[in-house]
This record gives C-alpha cells, sequence and structure tokens, in this order.
C-alpha cells in the first residue's frame, strides 16, 4: 500500500479531486476520488486513500424510451425553473403548496410540488 504525505497545511483530502466531463474542454479520462475517515486504530497518520477511476464507456446505443425520458426530463425541468420565476404565478403556488404540503401525500418542498405539476401537465398534454 502506498504512503502518501501531506504538505503543510494539508491535513486530509476527501471526495472528487477530478471528474470526466460530459464533452467540455477541462474533462479528463480519469476520476480521481480522495477518502479521509478518522478511526480509533493504531495508525496515528490517519485513513486516507486515494482511488482512480475510468470514466465509464456506454456499450449499447441508446433506446428510444430513454430518448423519450430525457426529453421528458428536459422540457419539465425547464417548465419548472420558467413557473419558479413566473412572477403572476409564484403567490397562488406558494398558497397552494402550504395547503397541501401537511396532507397525507402532499409534497414537502416547493420544488417537489412544482415537478409533480409540471409532470401532470406534460403527461397530460403528451398522452
Amino acid at each position: 500500500m502506498a504512503k502518501v504525505n501531506w504538505s503543510a497545511g494539508i491535513d486530509s483530502v476527501s471526495g472528487a479531486l477530478a471528474k470526466p466531463g460530459k464533452g467540455s474542454q477541462h474533462t479528463c479520462e480519469h476520476m480521481l476520488l480522495g477518502t479521509h475517515r478518522v478511526a480509533e486504530t493504531t495508525n496515528t497518520e490517519g485513513c486516507n486513500r486515494l482511488y482512480i477511476r475510468r470514466k465509464p464507456k456506454r456499450s449499447t446505443p441508446l433506446s428510444n424510451d430513454e430518448r423519450a425520458a430525457r426529453g421528458r426530463f428536459g422540457t419539465v425541468a425547464a417548465a419548472v425553473a420558467a413557473r419558479a420565476k413566473d412572477l403572476s404565478k409564484v403567490t397562488t403556488d406558494q398558497q397552494n403548496f402550504l395547503a397541501q404540503k401537511d396532507l397525507p401525500n402532499g409534497k414537502k418542498t416547493m420544488k417537489s410540488y412544482l415537478w409533480s405539476l409540471e409532470l401532470a401537465a406534460y403527461d397530460e398534454e403528451h398522452s
């Protein structure tokens, strides 16, 4: 097992240090992930680990169902963002959200409430 000596001022590293992107100019082929845990052990230097993972490559083309699901998600996400900024609907949406939030099947966050409204509208329009 390799031993890592940290430079002055760095006690530990945790999380993704480099991520493979989705095609932008600042992408890499590997993901570098650092983990740190504090445990009661005889090792006084801590438990730090670095992992390298290759960017996964898709082996099959997108199916029509996957394309439709991605299109649905994108359309509904744009509609939710637009509705959250639409000043003519904000007050009504907030009042309706507060009225339903404590019901048994009520949405607990405003964003989930808006998503439920826009998903229902999308499904009704495209069924």
